[in-house]
């Protein structure tokens, strides 16, 4: 009994030099995003921690209020702009909450509905953490080694991955089927 062969690959040493290169692995590439993603937040962790004792997902929170109106958020609105569960944002809230760079406010004619809101001294270290921020993303993307091409390319790129800046909402994604 013989089964079908596939057929053969061509030789790479006699493909078409015209023909599209072959595709990347999809997962491989989705795992270097992740690796990539881990180094990136293991260098901000390390400078907003070491000089302001909050991590890079503390320093997120913070400057999403930083950038809503009044500095004031629905802790249900929060908690979607970072992608997080209701019981997320309470959790990360909590020891920012107890460190005085965020307060608990009950809405006046909703007792169900509860703001976060930026303290002026939250405003204050903000201020601080993101010149820091903004320093460690400097030496992540140096001159000498992005150009601001590169820049644009990886911006839409993540873009089109669903990143967002912390002032803006995500674009829907629409799935088929």
């Amino acid at each position: 009994m013989t089964f079908p062969q596939p057929d053969p690959k061509p030789d790479a040493h006699h493909s078409d030099p015209r023909a599209d290169p072959p595709r990347p692995d999809p997962l491989d590439t989705a795992l270097r995003l992740v690796r990539a993603q881990a180094a990136v937040v293991k260098q901000f962790d390390a400078s907003l921690s070491g000089l302001h004792g909050v991590s890079l997902s503390d320093f997120t929170l913070l400057l999403h209020l930083g950038h809503a109106p009044g500095g004031r958020m629905r802790r249900v609105d929060l908690a979607e702009a970072l992608g997080l569960t209701a019981s997320g944002v309470t959790r990360g809230l909590a020891p920012l909450e107890r460190i005085g760079l965020v307060s608990r406010e009950a809405a006046a004619r909703d007792a169900r509905v509860a703001y976060a809101t930026l303290t002026p001294t939250g405003r204050e270290r903000l201020a601080e953490m993101l010149y820091t921020a903004r320093q460690v993303a400097d030496d992540l993307f140096a001159a000498d080694q992005w150009g601001a091409d590169d820049l644009g390319r990886l911006g839409a790129l993540l873009t089109r991955l669903g990143g967002t800046a912390p002032d803006q909402r995500p674009a829907p994604t629409h799935r088929l089927g």
